[in-house]
């Protein structure tokens, strides 16, 4: 299968892995990689120290391309950048902020730049930064999202009549069905988090991986618009918000019933209960744990399957 992204990345599938908060290790990013798809390192929740680590054992695990997801609202995103250079690191993926603000500085040294966005003014913002592809993320996805509300296959139709650049389809999809979707209204890839965050690689707790098979729809929410969007499971913490919500809290209540360390203590540390524990609403679709290889050939089989059956109509 060769395409733009597949060119761009030098991969066997446009198949990109969510660097997921928690989630997204180097056992995961590795095992995505060397199963023919771009595995990411999610630097969101490391110290830079820890990345640098993870980063290492990544290149000792897979001699095929890797990237990493870089929040850019990250308190060191200097010392992030440093490593992610000094380690020699040709893919990042940004995301949270201003593309303009590290773009040339990554392309500078040779890095492929790819932006997360939630609309088409940003993505055009994005291309005229330079970077060099932009993942469009409907609301659909897990974890923290745009304000905009904008479905995946919404957005990335109305995307790619836009922009020149390659697009890249995120946000509900976790299987070769919904991959195949994604192509047909103009994507040239997809990026999937939810399906990997139920992986055996994945650095997840097992309590988390068991929720996730465990969700139907309407088991997810997108919440705390008012900080930063995020779709999260409905359990204990999530009723707490929605109670604090009753009373108009102000920004200051909410942060202060969000505290610290909450998505750690749920999808790390496997407190079900008190933590946050994002995940797309595809999760629906998710009911069997199982290692990425196995995960790429059900996507890649059913893929193939669906479009040569619709070839055949």
């Amino acid at each position: 299968m060769t395409n733009k992204i597949t060119t761009l990345f030098k991969i066997q599938f446009p198949i990109i892995q969510g660097g997921m908060v928690w989630v997204s290790g180097w056992k995961l990013a590795s095992a995505v990689s060397n199963a023919g798809g771009l595995g990411l390192i999610g630097a969101g929740s490391m110290y830079p120290d820890v990345l640098r680590e993870h980063i290492q054992k990544c290149k000792k695990a897979t001699d095929k391309p890797f990237g990493v997801n870089v929040p850019m609202l990250y308190p060191d995103i200097e010392k992030i950048m440093d490593i992610i250079v000094g380690e020699g690191v040709k893919i990042v993926f940004t995301s949270a902020g201003n593309p303009k603000n590290w773009t040339s500085f990554l392309k500078e040294k040779g890095i492929t730049v790819v932006h997360v966005v939630s609309s088409v003014k940003f993505a055009l913002k994005a291309e005229a930064a330079g970077v060099d592809a932009v993942v469009c993320e409907g609301f659909e996805a897990g974890g923290h999202n745009g304000r905009e509300e904008t479905t995946t296959f919404t957005l990335v139709p109305m995307v790619k009549e836009q922009v020149k650049i390659p697009v890249i389809a995120a946000g509900g999809i976790a299987s070769g069905r919904g991959m195949l979707a994604a192509m047909v209204l103009g994507a040239d890839g997809v990026q999937i988090g939810s399906r990997f965050a139920a992986t055996n690689e994945s650095s997840a707790h097992q309590n988390f991986k068991n929720t996730i098979i465990d969700v139907k729809d309407g088991d997810t929410h997108l919440t705390l618009k008012e900080l930063a969007p995020v779709r999260l499971i409905k359990n204990r913490f999530y009723n707490e918000v929605q109670e604090l919500y009753q009373k108009n809290p102000t920004n200051e209540q909410l942060k202060e019933l969000l505290g610290r360390a909450r998505a750690k203590n749920g999808m790390f540390e496997g407190d079900l209960d008190n933590g946050e524990l994002e995940i797309g609403q595809i999760a629906g679709l998710i009911h069997e744990i199982k290692p990425v290889k196995e995960v790429f050939k059900d996507i890649i089989d059913e893929f193939n399957a669906v479009k040569a059956l619709i070839h055949s109509f």
